[in-house]
């Protein structure tokens, strides 16, 4: 996919105009709070999600007017396609190639991108939550149908959660709690195939780009920790068992906690460079590489799926990093179209073939 180019209107802080990317490497320069991140932030909207830092849709119109409007031309399924979102009075409108969609679902038909944002450091530093919602929402990029059998499992653990409340007060609700267990062991076990299988494949591709990124000094090691003690090569009715078996045993602490403890909304990835764990001991040079080695083999995984290789966001990745690592970002990911958002001046002078926006106060040229 090749962002062709990229109009904005009321978009944030950014002066109404537009930009003409080039197919490789995009540099966004400027100092901080000038807009460049915004204007990653307009590219990933066509993915037809949220925003990537969380702002809600009314958030995103510029002081003072009522609406904004996003447009782009680009290159994908060969063919050139053009997308445009507009939002006002609480209403988003889709079109694409001309004709009104009623969803932004149908944007991820035709685009897809991959964001790295500093918030996305946290993946590594913090607890098991944020490498589940990386997992979760890098496989649903890749199948619907997984996001379809994510919203069946979290609304049977509500539902469970709720039954355990009662049951403080019900003793007699006991007996039905096992009918939960079946369905939720049935539809965790789906779950936790597809992250084994998609982290058995994001490994390979992870370890590559990390060895690259370190220039070899490193190996990067992930690993998916299950809770009820499910291996990579177990079948879906071996997991399901070992599932209906965990649940059955922590049904003791489910009555005193009054919620679910076990299973895959509890499990975790581990993060290892040179057999030792990132979260504990590794740098934030290493820390912010081991991210981006992730963030690039999800891109990598992708272009693989849906033969187009998606667009890559950067956002403010070259700060702590060695300038050999940088060098690495800057030139040697070209066959992909990046953007990379930067405040160094230095870190412009080092692109050896791309293309340099300057960002002052929202004027982009």
């Amino acid at each position: 996919m090749i962002i062709k180019k990229l109009r904005f209107e009321n978009f944030r802080n950014l002066s109404n105009g537009e930009i003409n990317p080039c197919e490789k490497v995009n540099v966004i320069y400027g100092d901080n709070a000038q807009g460049k991140t915004n204007l990653l932030e307009a590219i990933w909207l066509f993915c037809g999600g949220h925003s990537f830092r969380g702002a809600k849709e009314n958030e995103l119109i510029h002081f003072d007017d009522s609406f904004f409007r996003l447009s782009m031309d680009f290159y994908s399924y060969e063919r050139e396609q053009n997308a445009e979102i507009a939002f006002s009075q609480n209403k988003k409108k889709i079109k694409i190639n001309g004709v009104d969609k009623n969803s932004s679902s149908y944007l991820t038909e035709i685009f897809s991108c991959v964001v790295f944002s500093p918030e996305n450091m946290t993946l590594v530093k913090r607890g098991p939550s944020l490498r589940r919602k990386f997992l979760d929402g890098a496989i649903s990029q890749q199948r619907i149908r997984y996001a379809a059998a994510l919203a069946k499992y979290n609304q049977i653990i509500n539902q469970r959660n709720a039954l355990l409340k009662d049951i403080f007060k019900h003793q007699e609700l006991k007996d039905t709690l096992p009918i939960w267990d079946d369905s939720l062991a049935f539809t965790g076990a789906i779950i936790l195939k597809e992250r084994m299988e998609y982290i058995k494949e994001l490994k390979i591709y992870a370890q590559k780009f990390h060895d690259d990124i370190s220039s070899g000094k490193e190996i990067l090691g992930i690993e998916y920790i299950s809770n009820a003690g499910v291996k990579e090569d177990d079948t879906i009715t071996e997991i399901t068992e070992k599932l209906r078996l965990a649940y059955e045993k922590s049904r003791k602490d489910d009555y005193h906690t009054g919620y679910t403890n076990i299973g895959p909304h509890r499990d975790d990835m581990e993060i290892k460079i040179n057999s030792i764990s990132a979260k504990t001991f590794g740098s934030q040079g290493q820390q912010r590489s081991a991210v981006l080695s992730l963030k690039l083999a999800q891109a990598q995984m992708l272009y693989i799926k849906n033969s187009e290789k998606p667009v890559i966001l950067l956002d403010d990745v070259l700060s702590e990093l060695d300038p050999k690592r940088q060098d690495f970002l800057l030139n040697k990911v070209d066959s992909y179209q990046v953007f990379v958002t930067c405040c160094e001046e230095s870190n412009k002078e080092q692109l050896k073939n791309g293309k340099v926006f300057y960002i002052n106060n929202g004027e982009v040229c």
